[in-house]
């Protein structure tokens, strides 16, 4: 070896030391970055799922809000129509009750024009049971008493209704 210009004394010395310097590195310097960079590796992958956890919140918060929106405008437009009904059935009522009260005012108007109807007829049959006893005593030349009088007014209105009947 010496021919070779090796010194084993140096070549053992430094093989020494290399595998000393190789173990203290290995130790001191490889190990911590090692694990450093596995801790990041760690983190990076952590990161990349609360990424797509992310994501896939999103989307179906996403997806919910949406549903959220559909049912509200569902909701929506059943409550517009619950409100048509609601409006249908108040004026339907209304259109009830104003027909109710032009029925009893028309059934009022009846009652109070065949009131008025039945007065005036009674009026005008005692004018008529009057002029016609004044007519009579001036005819017969006497008075008539009560019993005659009757008497005489019924047989007037008869002949009166049955001229009327035959126009």
């Amino acid at each position: 070896m010496d021919a070779l210009g090796i010194n084993l004394s140096g070549l053992i010395t430094q093989i020494v030391s290399f595998v000393i310097l190789f173990v203290l590195l290995w130790s001191v310097l490889y190990k911590p970055v090692i694990k450093m960079l596995d801790q990041r590796s760690e983190r990076i992958k952590e990161s990349l799922e609360a990424s797509q956890r992310a994501q896939q919140e999103a989307a179906s918060s996403a997806e919910e809000v949406e549903r959220q929106l559909e049912a509200a405008r569902a909701e929506g437009q059943q409550l517009i129509a619950q409100a048509r009904d609601v409006a249908e059935r108040f004026r339907e009522d209304e259109i009830a009750k104003v027909r109710e009260d032009i029925t009893a005012e028309r059934d009022r108007a009846q009652a109070n024009i065949q009131r008025e109807r039945d007065a005036a007829i009674e009026d005008l049959r005692r004018e008529f049971a009057g002029l016609a006893i004044v007519a009579a005593e001036r005819v017969i030349g006497r008075s008539l008493d009560e019993s005659d009088h009757h008497e005489l007014i019924d047989q007037v209105l008869k002949e009166g209704f049955d001229i009327g009947s035959r126009n």
